[in-house]
């Protein structure tokens, strides 16, 4: 087992230092794309859309490329919306995601405080994609979310953890190199099923008094394995398999939180339940 060892240390390592390398070019090109109208702090709420709409990137992710097609989607519709940079590693700029989902938690309760200061909002409503989905649990749980946020909309999150198709249940049997992710990357290692975080934020149950919690869920999640494991139990919870709405969506784990345009309308049903529309594969041209 230690080549074996020794090979995923090194693969690792490898993933890191590329990421490094390239960042400051990838995060060059983040910051000069355009953000169509999102991120606009002098945006205020209309009589319609009363809630401004921050959306919260997945692992390796960050506030530009996550959101290049929702983000305009959800401006083109009226919506005030911003997104935020959450899990710096140092030296790696552009893949966020990665540091503790804990300190993550805490970067976004200083960003909802800066929304809701600029737009005059008493509370947001935030969707996130996959661990941006379940992150902002542990900030309405433990940090006092629950006061400032009307509603939680989770693109394939993985609110369970995650076995990533049983891969981390190899683990054990490769002494090391969970340390290694650990100490590493912690965020990759708060999402594995099972892990100290996954437990503490599903004790005493997955929801909260005061807010509504949607799950978008597509069977053909390579990530959060099994799919159905990011799904909430509540009383204010509706879970939704992208499927059901539109046999014919084949979106992934990526594809459902960046490109599905049956997922954004689903999105907007969530964040407008008043104005709600059937989701169809219609809803593509929508």
């Amino acid at each position: 087992m230690l080549p074996w060892k020794h090979a995923l240390r090194t693969l690792s390592v490898l993933l890191l230092t590329a990421a490094a390398t390239l960042a400051p070019t990838a995060s060059a090109q983040a910051t000069a794309a355009p953000s169509r109208g999102w991120n606009d702090f002098s945006c205020k709420p209309s009589a319609a859309h009363p809630r401004p709409v921050v959306l919260v990137h997945g692992t390796f992710g960050n506030s530009v490329d996550n959101w290049l097609a929702l983000a305009p989607y959800l401006v083109n519709r009226g919506y005030c919306v911003f997104s935020l940079d959450y899990g710096q590693l140092p030296n790696v700029p552009f893949f966020h995601g990665l540091g503790p989902i804990e300190k993550s938690a805490e970067q976004l309760d200083v960003y909802v405080d800066k929304v809701l200061a600029a737009t005059g909002a008493a509370e947001a409503d935030l969707v996130g994609h996959s661990q941006g989905g379940m992150m902002p649990r542990h900030y309405i749980k433990f940090l006092g979310g629950a006061e400032k946020v009307n509603a939680l909309v989770g693109i394939a999150p993985d609110n369970h953890g995650t076995t990533l198709l049983g891969l981390t249940k190899l683990l054990p049997y490769f002494p090391g190199v969970e340390d290694f992710i650990t100490a590493n990357t912690p965020g990759l290692a708060d999402q594995m099923a099972g892990s100290p975080f996954i437990t503490r934020l599903n004790e005493g149950g997955d929801t909260v008094p005061g807010v509504t919690y949607t799950v978008i869920a597509t069977k053909y999640d390579e990530v959060v394995t099994p799919y159905r494991s990011g799904f909430l139990d509540g009383p204010n919870v509706t879970n939704v398999v992208i499927q059901d709405k539109c046999a014919l969506d084949l979106s992934e784990h990526v594809a459902i939180g960046t490109l599905d345009r049956i997922t954004f309308h689903e999105v907007t049903n969530a964040l407008d339940p008043a104005r709600a529309t059937p989701t169809t594969c219609a809803s593509v041209i929508g």
